[in-house]
């Protein structure tokens, strides 16, 4: 494995980071305790230290619980613990947003309580509008959680669909690291945000760099998908053209002998600035098989 610093913060992490969005059972799959344990026990051992998670990843932060419960009977130390607030879930693949002082507190105390943890040390602003993002009584609120020693750094977790004017301001907020979708299909944070994450020593967290598993070259055009599925939520001819240039990809950029997966991984990892990409899995072979694409990256 091999590990970054996080931008202006102290923290070293594994370029290969877990993402637990799956453990709220929105990719079709309930997640047992044991089966989260068996899936961080796999991270562990490839030397993935990075666990990114979410107050709204499942109802009642059930992805927070099961991390935390795991958190409980393991060395807590070896890990860097990322999560985030504005939300709560409400059904599949529905949030009530919820910025507010008082519910930040609430869903930072809960957090906290769900992880099992006395700190938090990434604690990400969660997909919120440019209105939001702006108040800056929310900033003063979170620097003063950050000296009382329930948060070590504050994050910008930044819509799908983009803001620059989040990346542009973040630094005169206390924001030490960007986390932003990245991947071979969707290059747009490249010119958005990588400039002034550079201009302002912040950290970049690539999410979803297999493009929602559709880099793992699985999917073919015409592919469906169960309903309890998020991807069954995608535009159809955007999922179309999108499967259209994965087999493009694979016949053209993907090196024989390597896996999709691990080639599109290692291509978000090249540029320096990237300093881990969050990866989701529904077992600890698709742990493993992630980690080894730390193997095709040049430091």
């Amino acid at each position: 494995m091999l590990y970054r610093t996080l931008g202006k913060t102290n923290l070293r992490v594994s370029v290969i980071g877990l993402g637990t969005w799956q453990f709220g059972g929105e990719w079709g799959v309930n997640f047992s305790q044991e089966q989260v344990d068996a899936i961080l026990d796999a991270a562990a051992d490839c030397g993935i230290n990075l666990i990114d998670t979410a107050e709204c990843y499942g109802p009642e932060h059930l992805s927070e619980k099961l991390v935390g419960d795991y958190l409980s009977r393991r060395d807590r130390s070896r890990w860097t613990v990322a999560t985030k607030f504005g939300h709560r879930f409400k059904s599949f693949m529905s949030r009530d947003d919820d910025f507010s002082i008082g519910g930040v507190q609430k869903q930072l105390d809960d957090s906290l309580k769900a992880l099992r943890v006395g700190t938090i040390d990434l604690y990400q602003f969660h997909s919120g509008s440019d209105a939001v993002f702006q108040n800056q009584e929310l900033w003063s609120f979170l620097a003063e959680q950050k000296r009382a020693g329930k948060i070590r750094h504050i994050g910008l977790s930044i819509l799908q669909k983009g803001s620059e004017l989040q990346a542009r301001e973040a630094a005169k907020f206390g924001v030490e690291a960007l986390q932003v979708f990245y991947n071979r299909l969707d290059r747009r944070a490249e010119e958005i945000y990588f400039p002034h994450a550079q201009n302002n020593n912040l950290g970049i967290l690539a999410r979803v760099p297999l493009a929602s598993g559709l880099l793992t070259g699985k999917y073919k055009p015409g592919a469906n998908f169960a309903a309890n599925d998020v991807r069954a939520t995608f535009d159809a001819e955007k999922l179309k053209r999108d499967l259209a240039e994965v087999e493009r990809l694979q016949k053209t950029e993907v090196p024989s002998g390597v896996p999709m997966t691990q080639w599109a991984m290692g291509w978000c990892l090249r540029n320096l600035i990237v300093s881990s990409v969050i990866c989701g899995c529904k077992n600890p072979g698709q742990v493993s098989s992630n980690a080894d694409a730390a193997g095709l990256v040049a430091e």
